[in-house]
């Protein structure tokens, strides 16, 4: 099928042909840096080309705070909408070539022709993520009583339909993994049974896993509060992990940067589970002080780095498998969406680039004469590096931008949807 990109081709490579020049003398000077180190700037680049991440259909509108939400012109209203800003974000940055949808929000009644419609603009489809936090016009039972371990059995198999439905959608589009979040959980000490209400939730799950066709997988997301603020069922990697082995080998975890206790080792975690082998997706943003879902990289790009190190050490030893579902997952409500998401995913191809120049002999010998100054220093001379020249160069050479901002800005994208869209209404909450 013939693509019909957002941007004109024409003002992208005059937008490179400026800066041209200089790129190629960074990325030279960079080029001979590295070789003195033994490492090959085409080989880097090669790894940086092929690594992509998935951005999330609602990522595109503006967000906002559990009280109030301030939308600015031009964002989109509906997925086709939020398609066109995916795939400005692809084509300039081109490491975003698949969309992550969810539903009922991004719900259709032709999912053919929206497949042929993403197909047209360049993008594919990762995950499907399912909602059961949320009530819909027209639900038969509420979700205020959870969800998957609602003590309402009529209210469990409503969300268990609403997965499977999510699965058929996910077969129309082309996708393979299911995301499953709950909120379930209780605010007030005795409000629920701990263990009743875990039975509940993979007794359902377990309806929702069986669905699962031939080479899909069930990634199983944990967060350790919000909306439920006492107690949540699946809280932790170490309730996720135990759900995802009950369930079966097709159940696999999902780490959100966000959504863990402050402080913790999360690059841990990421080890840890990928030794077990359910390691099945991660989800990109950063946080101050809780699930705050800022734009990736901007708060900590320290731990982003260390998190890459992890997954690259992963990448290189699969063990039972490596094929995790990458995706940015924030909500943006001070800044154009589709910049936070441009400036996202240059932070985590950034992160994974300077994962892949890590020397990994030092770094094992280093490890295993307990050498605990040189392990670090390995780790710390690759996160030293600025490895720009080397993202500029893998996406002017696949089509992309050399300064994505900047094309962005010039483009106009967003003073042009503002003339062609219909505003978006003042609202309260997240999403």
């Amino acid at each position: 099928m013939a693509t019909s990109l957002p941007l004109s081709t024409d003002q992208i490579d005059a937008h490179n042909a400026e800066r041209m020049a200089a790129l190629q003398d960074d990325y030279a000077s960079l080029g001979r840096q590295l070789a003195r180190r033994g490492l090959d700037i085409d080989a880097v680049k090669a790894k940086v080309a092929g690594f992509t991440v998935a951005v999330p259909s609602w990522g595109a509108g503006r967000g906002g705070t559990r009280f109030a939400k301030f939308p600015i012109p031009g964002e989109p209203t509906t997925i086709h909408e939020k398609l066109e800003d995916c795939a400005v974000i692809n084509q300039l940055s081109r490491a975003t070539p698949r969309v992550s949808p969810h539903f009922p929000w991004d719900k259709v009644s032709d999912y053919k022709a929206l497949r042929e419609e993403a197909e047209s603009l360049g993008l594919g489809f990762d995950a499907v993520n399912s909602n059961t936090f949320q009530d819909q016009p027209g639900q038969a039972q509420t979700y205020a009583t959870g969800s998957l371990s609602s003590t309402v059995e009529a209210t469990r198999q409503q969300a268990v339909a609403h997965n499977i439905e999510c699965i058929e959608i996910g077969r129309k589009l082309g996708a393979r993994d299911l995301t499953v979040w709950v909120g379930d959980g209780s605010n007030f000490p005795g409000q629920q049974d701990f263990a009743r209400s875990l039975d509940r939730y993979l007794e359902a799950a377990a309806q929702v896993y069986a669905a699962l066709p031939d080479g899909w997988r069930m990634l199983l997301e944990h967060k350790m509060f919000e909306p439920a603020f006492y107690s949540t069922v699946i809280s932790d990697w170490g309730s996720s992990i135990l759900a995802a082995q009950t369930l079966g080998p097709k159940a696999k975890c999902l780490v959100d940067l966000g959504h863990h206790a402050p402080n913790v080792n999360i690059e841990q975690i990421v080890a840890r589970l990928h030794r077990f082998g359910k390691l099945g997706g991660f989800h990109f943003n950063d946080s101050k002080y809780g699930d705050d879902d800022l734009d990736s990289g901007s708060i900590n790009p320290h731990q982003l780095y260390l998190v890459f190190n992890e997954l690259v050490e992963a990448e290189l030893n699969p063990r039972d498998g490596f094929d995790p579902a990458y995706m940015i997952d924030q909500s943006h409500n001070v800044t154009d969406p589709i910049e936070s998401m441009l400036s996202s995913a240059e932070a985590i191809v950034g992160a994974y680039a300077k994962a892949v120049l890590v020397d990994r002999d030092a770094l094992h010998a280093a490890q295993e004469a307990n050498d605990t100054m040189m392990a670090f220093q390995a780790l710390r001379r690759a996160y030293n590096v600025d490895v720009a020249p080397i993202l500029a160069m893998a996406r002017v050479e696949a089509g992309g931008a050399i300064d994505v901002l900047a094309a962005y800005r010039d483009a106009g994208w967003r003073e042009r949807k503002a003339q062609q869209r219909r505003p978006v209404g003042l609202g309260a909450g997240i999403v």
